[in-house]
């Protein structure tokens, strides 16, 4: 679960205001910012709203460099 804060940038503080959870299998690359993005068009009141609503960067799942797909671990390939 990545928690959805709503920024007060006058005030320099941040409000919880719900949850967005995360249910994918495999990593991808842009998962937070897909995340960010999901959590803005649930929980933006309009468009103007989109930048108040940020999330926890430490709760998003960190993406990893893709592997080559056709390696398999431990394997060498020979010529």
């Amino acid at each position: 679960m990545v928690t959805v804060y709503r920024m007060d940038y006058v005030r320099k503080t941040k409000y919880p205001i719900g949850v967005v959870l995360e249910r994918r299998e495999t990593e991808r690359r842009h998962n937070y910012q897909d995340m960010l993005r999901l959590a803005r068009r649930l929980f933006a009141l309009d468009p103007a709203d989109f930048a108040n609503i940020v999330i926890d960067v430490s709760q998003v799942r960190r993406t990893f460099p893709e592997q080559h797909r056709g390696a398999r671990p431990g394997l060498r390939e020979t010529v």
